[in-house]
């Protein structure tokens, strides 16, 4: 197959893209032998924004930013939602996070390795628009998913600059309620000013946060074990309440003592501590900036591939030992009454034990000096936490949407979305009123809608390329891991379905704002490039570029007249002499639901005519459009001979946007008007019928 890209045929591979990356100005061509030709009218989004690449254990620090900072209120939610059980709750937590959600993205990311994460997996299972739509609501849940983790972690900042004791002595409207919402607004802002900046610096800024912050965080739970280690009885009460069935939980499904009943709570109470599961999306969908190896090709990136899933690996066990950590600390040595929701410790589990706060010292570095520099850590890693949310929308965000037609052009500026983004955070946040506990169950639904779409994509990849029975394709692991995801999911749309709402209204609005900018963008030619099955299809493309006065007929294949009855009654009425070329077309629509399109060319000469057949298509009146304006770019410009048609316009238009076929004859003039804005360039569009019959379809009508 050969694509006119560019001035001569080059083969093209069937596995390969379709169009060079390398930008192209269209210019038209001056006619006569030997100009050359350039059939590509407009540049394709590009796959991924440009931007910085670095070191992988750099690019975990922007990940660790989202994930770690989860460490600033975890323990207070595990207490919360499972009372004494925390650190058992947090065991099964950590093997769903080992042993589930770690082997499905190192394979999502070894199959997704452009940052598209588990959507462009799930992308390939559906075609046209089923599979658009499919993808539009992931958007929604990632959107969810990100935004919200930028308005929490912001809020929970703001939380904790307010509750730290040096804070007293501010002004009153930065304390209390108005003084969060202020602080968590100005905290989004200056993330949003930061990224102006570009990736590179947002990178520099987490490695920094993300290693004070750990090493901070691995003092506070290094003393905290060390404590209850000298001090056995504490563990020894701890678990005699265990033991005895002193949970500590206000609703409790099951009562008594025993492993049974133990175990049946922390399964049932499991999804209250699925945000500990966040990051894994953002880790593979900042992919890109993952630097692999000098070997490594666009489309089989190794050692970028075999990076990130060391990236993966590292983050999911230090995460998981501080979680196991913090969990049986803050469950020993903490009073329940300062980890309810009006204690000092809700939210900040780990920031109050570093101020030395409650009955217990377990440090003497521990005070307020230590525990401000504990919180300013925090504050800035749980503000920064939205920079991983932001490169992960970055990323997602100019891969789909301008690809559908679904956002405008400066949708693929990086800045332009870095504005946006901001704008929709601080209304977010207005609509929260920067309140932690009320978004949490926004956040839970957006990641656990990844992760389960990330396991389902998994098991039909693999089920897809495997071979033998359907029992033996099926990777069963797999299976039972997508079992738990879904069960999880299922858990928090039923307790918290506030999340679920607001996961709704994200999807609604990307549906909407998607739809609306296809329906405005659907007059642009959105031409790339022409591909010819083989060299004598563009031998005769040549030619016929050179043909003076062409006339272009579009022709139904194996409609109710043949090529030779339909020449006749074309010279007949519109008068055209036998030394008239005339060129028909026939046209197949392929995914209509793809925007940009370079389709496929046949031509040949059968009989004395040239037909030109064109497959793959995104709509009839495109390729149509698109054909004439290039043989006008070095001849005289042709006509375009239609026939009427007694179709509805509504139906003809819907039809058009829809499924690329209705209202031929008028878009192909819109298109030829708005592409080429010179008038004597502009290839003539006819409308006629045939003498002596009633006006019926047009010869291309559908």
């Amino acid at each position: 197959m050969f694509t006119s890209s560019g001035d001569a045929a080059q083969p093209v591979s069937q596995d390969s893209p379709v169009v060079n990356s390398d930008p192209v100005t269209p210019t038209p061509q001056p006619a006569g032998a030997g100009a050359p030709f350039r059939a590509r009218v407009v540049d394709l989004p590009p796959e991924a924004p440009s931007g910085h690449q670095s070191f992988w254990l750099w690019v975990l620090c922007l990940t660790g930013v989202d994930y770690f900072s989860t460490l600033g209120y975890q323990p207070s939610i595990a207490f919360e939602a499972t009372g004494r059980l925390a650190p058992l709750a947090t065991v099964l937590l950590v093997l769903v996070t080992l042993f589930g959600a770690l082997p499905v993205y190192c394979y999502v990311a070894g199959q997704s390795f452009q940052g598209q994460g588990s959507i462009a997996m799930l992308e390939k299972l559906l075609h046209g628009w089923r599979g658009k739509f499919l993808v539009l609501v992931l958007l929604g849940f990632a959107g969810t998913d990100f935004v919200i983790t930028k308005t929490l972690s912001a809020a929970d900042a703001a939380e904790h600059l307010i509750h730290n004791p040096l804070w007293q002595d501010m002004p009153f409207w930065l304390q209390g309620y108005s003084g969060q919402l202020v602080l968590t607004m100005t905290l989004l802002v200056m993330l949003g000013g930061v990224f102006i900046r570009g990736f590179g610096e947002v990178i520099g800024i987490a490695v920094g946060l993300v290693a004070v912050y750990l090493v901070l965080n691995a003092i506070v739970v290094i003393a905290g074990l060390s404590h209850l280690f000298g001090h056995p009885e504490l563990v020894a009460a701890w678990w005699s309440d265990v033991e005895s069935g002193r949970w500590l939980l206000a609703e409790a499904p099951v009562q008594g003592p025993g492993w049974g009943a133990i175990i049946i709570v922390c399964l049932l109470f499991f999804p209250k501590l699925a945000l500990g599961l966040s990051g894994f999306e953002t880790g593979v969908a900042i992919m890109p900036m993952i630097r692999g190896d000098s070997t490594d090709s666009p489309l089989n990136p190794v050692g970028r591939i075999r990076n990130t899933r060391k990236l993966l690996i590292v983050a999911a066990v230090i995460m998981s030992l501080y979680l196991l950590g913090s969990s049986m600390v803050v469950t020993m040595l903490i009073p329940p009454h300062e980890l309810a929701k009006e204690g000092l410790a809700a939210n900040r589990a780990l920031a109050f034990l570093a101020h030395g706060q409650g009955p217990i010292s377990i440090c003497p570095w521990f005070g307020n000096v230590f525990g401000t520099f504990y919180d300013i850590s925090t504050v800035l890693i749980l503000w920064f936490a939205g920079a991983s949310a932001m490169s992960g929308l970055l990323n997602l965000v100019p891969r789909y949407l301008p690809r559908y037609g679904m956002a405008p052009e400066w949708a693929t500026n990086f800045r332009a979305l870095v504005v946006l983004f901001t704008f929709i955070n601080l209304a977010v946040t207005l609509v929260f009123r920067a309140n932690v506990e009320a978004q949490g169950g926004a956040y839970a639904t957006g990641v656990m809608m990844l992760i389960s779409s990330a396991s389902v994509a998994t098991i039909v990849d693999q089920y897809r390329k495997r071979q033998g029975s359907k029992f033996h394709r099926i990777v069963w692991p797999y299976v039972f891991i997508a079992v738990v995801f879904v069960y999880v999911t299922v858990m928090i749309v039923i307790e918290k379905p506030e999340g679920m709402a607001i996961a709704s209204c994200f999807i609604v609005a990307v549906m909407i704002s998607s739809l609306t900018s296809r329906l405005m963008r659907s007059t642009e030619l959105r031409f790339v490039s022409f591909q010819f099955v083989n060299h004598e299809s563009h031998f005769l493309w040549d030619s016929l570029r050179h043909l003076e006065f062409p006339v272009l007929v579009p022709h139904r294949a194996g409609g109710a007249r043949s090529l030779a009855e339909k020449e006749v009654l074309i010279r007949q009425i519109h008068h055209l002499g036998p030394s008239v070329p005339i060129v028909f077309i026939e046209a197949s629509v392929g995914d209509a639901s793809d925007f940009y399109h370079s389709p496929e060319m046949d031509i040949s000469n059968e009989e004395g005519r040239f037909i030109i057949r064109v497959t793959n298509c995104v709509s009839i009146a495109h390729v149509i459009a698109s054909i004439a304006l290039e043989l006008s770019k070095s001849g005289s410009p042709p006509e375009l001979l239609f026939g009427w048609s007694d179709e509805n316009p509504l139906t003809m238009n819907l039809g058009f946007v829809l499924f690329g076929e209705g209202n031929i004859p008028w878009l192909v003039r819109e298109l030829i008007t708005k592409a080429e804005r010179d008038p004597t360039k502009q290839p003539r569009v006819i409308i006629g019928w045939c003498q002596g019959e009633s006006p019926g379809p047009s010869p291309f009508s559908t």
